[in-house]
């Protein structure tokens, strides 16, 4: 998948409401710096909007070690929504259940997963998800 950029005043792929500058921007770009998302939902919703903007290199070093596929190719999808419903951590673990749409060739789908997320030298990684019963 072709790697995508927005402007810095671009509305946020991950429906947050903040320009993608002062909302995911700085952790995709901050990775280079050693800068992270500080919490389990900013890492998830920087992921979607990964996903978004086929930013694979960013995918892969927020997956954690344990459970990381080593290299992701992206099917052609197009992402046309998330919601948030739930996020909580607790010291060094954190779940994020999440509502995602998007239209694949097969049309349209939701996916509705609960995420898990641990925090590893202060900083967060995704583990895994699991899918939560058609809505």
């Amino acid at each position: 998948m072709k790697k995508t950029s927005l402007s810095a005043r671009a509305p946020c792929p991950c429906d947050s409401g903040q320009p993608y500058a002062d909302c995911c921007g700085p952790w995709h770009t901050g990775l280079i710096l050693g800068v992270h998302a500080p919490t389990p939902e900013a890492l998830m919703r920087s992921r979607y909007s990964a996903y978004v903007l086929g930013l694979i290199d960013y995918l892969l070093a927020t997956w954690h070690a344990s459970t990381s596929p080593g290299e992701l190719d992206l099917a052609p999808v197009k992402w046309l929504g998330l919601e948030v419903r739930h996020a909580q951590s607790t010291g060094d673990a954190g779940v994020v259940e999440f509502v995602a749409r998007c239209r694949t060739s097969a049309g349209a789908e939701r996916l509705h997963e609960t995420s898990r997320f641990v925090r590893t030298e202060g900083r967060w990684y995704y583990i895994d998800g699991k899918m939560n019963d058609a809505i």
